[in-house]
């Protein structure tokens, strides 16, 4: 994430297509996008717990923070690893990819305990895991480009590939290394279709997964790239960079959510019925209310 203004051409392709709102749009009818907070560096992967609290990253300044369902703003992590994408599983642990050391963290909520799952790859330290998702059977998949990072305290790129990686256990495989730079990823509800943008080339591709969690039939979705991603129960998209495009699960583009900030970089559903879009967008926290709610870490609201 973090890829700022220079890819924005790869994104506003589909700009000319969205003169008017289509019928088949999942947002309420007569919602607006409102602030809810302000006055951040740069907000980055939102996520929200099971009872639709939502937490997201203020990455330039080290923290994470948590819009709670009342509508109260409080600091959950601080330092945080310059946490870039975060995602709840199943079990109410909080995966974060920690892009201060390029790790891979799992966070427990209520004591605030880091575990550092991954640092590496074949012995070499990892680009710098950018988004996070894992699957209702507990699978974890991140995506891993290389944003280098005037704080990093490393030398040049180690891995051959900017790759899609899966945590399976104990076992870290690369799924697939073609991309430019791949960004957002989310799963569908069910398990069975994951999502993974290459922001670089500003495409966004499903592949269908199998009973082992391995990948296969990857297919071009959109030739449009996001930042980060999610997935209503539906199965529609959201897709970021310049506001927020949703887009059918055949790739029909539905709606175009005008955002008032020059970069949208991620987006989640929280509240008590996950039917709250909450998007993080350069400056500010914001949401918009939807008819259909989000699909959860099990495929439920």
């Amino acid at each position: 994430m973090n890829p700022m203004h220079q890819l924005l051409p790869a994104i506003l392709g589909l700009a000319v297509m969205m003169s008017a709102a289509s019928a088949q749009s999942p947002i309420e009818p007569g919602a607006k996008v409102r602030q809810l907070a302000g006055g951040f560096r740069f907000t980055e992967g939102p996520t929200a717990d099971a009872a639709g609290n939502v937490y997201f990253t203020d990455q330039p300044n080290n923290r994470i923070l948590r819009w709670s369902i009342e509508g109260e703003l409080s600091t959950f992590l601080e330092p945080a690893g310059r946490s870039n994408g975060l995602y709840f599983d199943a079990e109410g642990q909080l995966w974060a990819c920690a892009d201060e050391k390029n790790e891979l963290w799992k966070i427990d909520p209520v004591s605030k305990k880091i575990t550092v799952v991954v640092r590496e790859f074949q012995g070499k330290r990892l680009n710098g895991p950018n988004d996070v998702w894992v699957s209702p059977a507990g699978r974890v998949y991140f995506t891993d480009p290389f944003y280098k990072r005037p704080y990093w305290q490393r030398g040049p790129e180690e891995q051959e590939k900017r790759g899609l990686y899966l945590l399976d256990r104990d076992q870290l495989l690369l799924l697939d290394g073609d991309f430019v730079q791949p960004n957002g990823i989310v799963g569908r509800g069910d398990g069975k279709v994951l999502y993974v943008s290459d922001l670089g080339k500003g495409r966004t591709y499903a592949y269908e997964i199998q009973e082992d969690g391995r990948l296969k039939n990857r297919r071009l979705l959109i030739a449009m790239g996001s930042d980060g991603m999610t997935i209503d129960q539906a199965g529609n998209l959201y897709l970021t960079g310049k506001g927020v495009t949703v887009v059918s699960p055949e790739g029909k583009v539905l709606e175009r959510i005008e955002v008032p900030e020059p970069w949208t970089a991620n987006v989640c559903f929280g509240g008590a019925d996950r039917k709250t879009l909450f998007i993080t967008a350069s400056q500010g926290l914001y949401a918009i209310a939807t008819k259909i709610a989000g699909a959860g870490p099990t495929g439920k609201p």
